[in-house]
C-alpha cells in the first residue's frame, strides 16, 4: 500500500478502542485488501518495541480466520503512548493489554 493510500483512509472514520484506531476502505475491483500499519516513533521510542508491535499486527490480521483483508483496504494506528510506567518499554502486560484491545478492533 503506498502512502497516498494511507493517507486517504486516515482521514476516514475509524473504528477505535482505547489504544488503537482501525481504518477501513473499500479495495480496488479484482485486488485483495492491503493492510498498513503506523506506529510513531513519538508513542513508541525504541524501535525493537515498534517493531515487536507490527510483527503482532501482520501476524494478528493476517490469520487464516481473519477475512479483513480479503475484502478490505485497511490501516491500524497506534493512538496512545506506550510503556508511561516502564521507562518507555514495552512490557508483558502491557502487550497483552494491546493484544485484547485489537482483538475487539478485528
Amino acid at each position: 500500500m503506498n502512502s497516498a493510500r494511507i493517507s486517504e483512509l486516515l482521514k476516514t472514520s475509524p473504528k477505535v478502542t482505547k489504544s488503537w484506531g482501525l481504518y477501513l476502505g473499500a479495495c480496488e475491483k479484482g485486488a485483495n485488501g492491503d493492510l498498513g500499519i503506523t506506529v510513531a516513533k513519538k508513542l513508541v521510542k525504541r524501535a525493537v518495541d515498534r517493531n515487536k508491535l507490527k510483527r503482532f499486527l501482520r501476524e494478528r490480521i493476517r490469520k487464516p480466520n481473519s477475512t479483513l483483508l480479503g475484502t478490505h483496504d485497511a490501516v491500524v494506528r497506534l493512538k496512545k503512548p506506550i510503556g508511561k510506567a516502564t521507562r518507555g518499554r514495552l512490557r508483558a502486560a502491557e502487550l497483552n493489554t494491546l493484544k485484547q484491545e485489537l482483538s475487539g478492533l478485528i
